[in-house]
């Protein structure tokens, strides 16, 4: 299933900015199509679970 990055934030409660935040500098896997971001429910699932959305490297 795939989602739009600006549809990302209501299933899992964060805002859009955070959702942006951790595509650019948490590495969240999204690919860009045009203005949109594209992401799969499937991976997100993955990369929270493996507790990326709490790593706190290489933000200040």
């Amino acid at each position: 299933m795939e989602i739009r990055g600006r549809d990302l934030p209501i299933p899992f409660g964060v805002s859009n900015d955070t959702v942006y935040r951790w595509i650019d500098k948490r590495g969240m896997l999204a690919h860009r199509v045009g203005r949109l971001w594209k992401l799969k429910k499937d991976e997100i699932d993955e990369w929270i679970r493996k507790g990326k959305a709490n790593d706190s490297k290489g933000e200040k």
